[in-house]
């Protein structure tokens, strides 16, 4: 529990995981051991184990894990899957919040647009009424000026 509120409030220290790990894989055998006392075997002495496998040929090899301190077993593998199924949905919820985000300027981004084209046609049929508004009416010249007449000379 307290390496899950880790990792949900966003640590990710690989130091302070593996004491996390190491703290997990000893209170795991403290309770196995009390266990095994109830049952009446000895603490410490392992339950049989079938046969470990032949070893793999070289192209079937297992896949890379961390390596592990000594003695976590099944409990480390575990832990460290837990850590990693964390991790993974921490990235998916940063996934989806990027995608969210994207979104939303998308969308913001297609408003202004549909708001410039409307701007647009408002503009351009603004400009078809003002020229059908001429054509009716004609040109209209500014009136005529004239030089002032001039008189004729007078005889001298």
């Amino acid at each position: 529990a307290l390496q899950l509120a880790y990792l949900r409030a966003g640590g990710h220290d690989p130091a302070i995981l593996a004491q996390l790990l190491h703290l997990q894989a000893e209170a795991t055998a403290l309770e196995t051991g009390a266990a095994e006392l109830r049952r009446g075997r000895r603490p410490g002495k392992p339950p049989r184990q079938p046969r470990p496998p032949s070893p793999r040929p070289a192209a079937e090899a297992a896949p890379a894990v961390p390596a592990e301190p000594p003695g976590t077993g099944a409990q480390g593998l575990d832990a460290a899957l837990v850590a990693v199924e964390l991790e993974n949905q921490r990235l998916e919820e940063e996934l989806l919040a990027l995608k969210v985000r994207r979104e939303r300027r998308a969308n913001a981004g297609s408003q202004v647009a549909q708001w410039h084209a409307e701007e647009l046609a408002q503009l351009q049929a603004e400009v078809g009424m003002l020229r059908r508004h001429t054509e009716q009416t004609g040109p209209q010249l500014p009136p005529a000026i004239l030089p002032p007449p001039v008189a004729p000379r007078l005889p001298t």
